[in-house]
């Protein structure tokens, strides 16, 4: 297995976070936690954020990683968010880059905003890639003995650390074996993306297909085309091969 690792390094935005009307955090001097198999977090320093209206827990986590971490929780306005913040006050030397800085917890807070721009899902990695290139290669998409997708015009993402992803314009899917369902999620490079299932013969497969309809400026050309996840459909051929 490959060595765990840990990167900390400064981020030149601002960042600011924001619970309930009332601003937590406003810095220029975080820093960024790269971890292997977890999200980016963002810590701050304890002048940057707004001490008084955090309030010490019991609660405590070891990473054996990092080392101990203490809690606190929010108090902002009329609302009260336990353990929304924490901090390695004494971390091991890896980790010392952190000691004694904050970092909130990014889904407890109502907005995130680097620089003046609002942002969506964990921080973005800076060393995270997506490339998208048109390919005339043949994709086909089976499901339950039928083909859902055939395509020639598909946009071929290549995500740092993920599998090709095949994204097929919405006039070579056949439109009439999808059902959309009410799954939102967020990714922090392409934006918020939507749901369908799969019906066809008698069989399901509940959010099989995803697409993003308003994608982040950073990456347009996938609006508005479907995409599978290859454990959900019978298979993905591309070019006459499963791309399993």
């Amino acid at each position: 297995m490959p060595e765990h690792q840990i990167i900390i390094e400064p981020s030149p935005k601002r960042i600011r976070a924001i619970a309930n009307g009332k601003t937590i955090a406003d810095s220029l001097c975080a820093m960024l936690l790269l971890e292997s198999d977890s999200f980016p977090v963002y810590y701050l320093p304890r002048d940057d954020v707004r001490m008084d209206l955090l309030e010490r827990t019991n609660h405590r986590t070891t990473c054996p990683y990092k080392g101990d971490a203490s809690y606190f929780s929010l108090k902002a306005g009329n609302r009260r968010l336990d353990n929304a913040a924490w901090s390695y006050e004494q971390p091991k030397e890896v980790a010392e880059k952190i000691s004694g800085l904050i970092a909130l917890d990014h889904d407890k807070m109502d907005h995130w905003f680097e620089e003046d721009e609002e942002v969506s899902g964990h921080p973005r990695d800076p060393h995270h890639r997506i490339d998208v290139r048109p390919s005339t290669r043949a994709v086909r998409v089976i499901f339950a003995g039928e083909e859902v997708a055939k395509t020639r015009r598909a946009l071929f993402l290549f995500e740092t650390g993920m599998p090709t992803r095949y994204y097929i314009p919405p006039e070579d899917v056949r439109s009439e074996f999808l059902a959309p369902t009410r799954t939102k999620t967020i990714c922090p490079y392409k934006g918020e993306a939507s749901y369908w299932s799969l019906h066809a013969r008698g069989q399901e497969a509940k959010d099989a297909v995803w697409a993003y309809l308003d994608p982040l400026p950073e990456c347009p050309r996938i609006k508005g085309h479907f995409c599978f996840y290859p454990e959900k459909v019978e298979r993905i051929d591309v070019e006459g091969e499963s791309s399993a």
